[in-house]
């Protein structure tokens, strides 16, 4: 197995990027989709999450209510770690899991992990930066994915800044023109991720 990271900003692209690294054959352990599951009904993190929060942050058929819950942390900073406290630990034990998993395989695994800058992750061949102005990332939040402007700029100023994240890139995927250029982008890392393989078998 080769274990790589992944991460961008909130905004950047990430998704578009691990997809693509899926379509090449790599397995994707998508941190964000872990997060989802482990807040479903019925499950112990969501259970926790009602128990801090409250009976507000849910919809009325029992499921998460996300924007309730941004509502209630992104502007409050101990509302924030005990959400972290709550949800990280668990996502990190089944985000080991899944990669424990792969373990005994050839597979390359992508760890497509938000917050992978801020908490790191050992064992890792290296990491895929998702990179585009912070600017491009407001707009495109705004446009495609409905966000204020106020709330996108929120997200992005709690998350590692972009020095922060380009500081531990072993190679930057520029996501700031179009799909075309993506692809090309892609291209160079799975090029990239291919020499790492190489390396890793003549060890």
């Amino acid at each position: 197995m080769l274990l790589v990271g992944l991460t961008g900003g909130i905004g950047s692209g990430k998704t578009s990027v691990s997809s693509r690294l899926a379509e090449r054959g790599a397995v994707v352990v998508d941190a964000d989709a872990i997060v989802r599951e482990l807040q479903a009904p019925g499950q112990a993190v969501l259970a926790a999450m009602v128990e801090r929060f409250g009976e507000s942050i849910l919809l009325p058929d029992g499921s998460l209510d996300r924007q309730a819950v941004a509502d209630l942390v992104f502007n409050d900073d101990a509302a924030r770690a005990d959400l972290g406290a709550i949800v990280h630990p668990a996502v990190r034990d089944e985000i080991a899991r899944r990669v424990l998993d792969q373990a005994d395989t050839d597979n390359v695994v992508i760890l497509d992990i938000p917050l992978l800058a801020e908490s790191g992750w050992d064992g890792i061949a290296g990491t895929i930066v998702v990179d585009l102005d912070p600017e491009i990332a407001v707009q495109r939040l705004v446009e495609f994915r409905g966000f204020t402007e106020a709330d996108a700029r929120a997200r992005i100023a709690t998350q590692a800044s972009r020095e922060e994240r380009l500081a531990k890139a072993s190679v930057v995927v520029d996501n700031s023109l179009d799909l075309e250029h993506l692809e090309a982008e892609v291209d160079k890392v799975w090029a990239w991720i291919e020499s790492q393989r190489t390396a890793q078998r003549d060890a």
